[in-house]
């Protein structure tokens, strides 16, 4: 098997696998995130998003081998990465959430909360592109793209309403 070595939430890994698996797989199983979600397995609802450099990736349909020397980040490394950008360390760091999540929490968004790390995947990818979306761009960003992110609970108001709510607290 090939060796990879990956930077995944702040930290070097190195996994034993062949060059066609897709990354959702290597995450779960050898790095045992359980944030990131298998869907449909091909990339039409967004519950596998993570984070590569920063933009949104589908991990289902993404091999393992096509993600060199990027920077991935799952939903577990949401908080680390805010913590960086504000230059927190220690125990300030590991007791902060990234906006995003805090707005989750704070607008009850989740109902079977399935979805939702795909969802805060991709409303982190927004925001660090347009820091004040419109509804409008908030749409867009969860129904263009590769596919639209599906919800079956119908939480889309609530994902609405919890990116305007990480908006204003990430200019805090």
């Amino acid at each position: 098997m090939p060796t990879f070595n990956l930077t995944v939430n702040g930290a070097r890994k190195t996994v034993n696998v062949a060059a066609d698996t897709p990354l959702l797989y290597v995450l779960r199983n050898n790095l045992e995130l359980s944030g990131v979600r298998l869907g449909c397995g091909a990339s039409q609802c967004g519950a596998c998003s993570v984070l590569a450099d920063g933009k949104e990736i589908r991990s289902c349909v993404t091999p393992v081998s096509r993600v060199g020397d990027k920077k991935i980040h799952t939903l577990e490394g949401l908080p680390g990465l805010w913590a960086a950008k504000k230059g927190l360390t220690g125990e300030k760091a590991a007791s902060t959430l990234h906006p995003v999540q805090q707005a989750w929490i704070e607008t009850q968004v989740p109902q079977c909360g399935y979805c939702q790390s795909g969802m805060m995947i991709t409303a982190v990818d927004l925001l660090s592109r347009v820091p004040d979306p419109t509804v409008a761009q908030i749409t867009d960003a969860y129904t263009g793209g590769p596919s639209p992110h599906l919800c079956r609970c119908g939480t889309y108001t609530a994902i609405i309403d919890a990116v305007q709510v990480a908006a204003k607290a990430m200019k805090a």
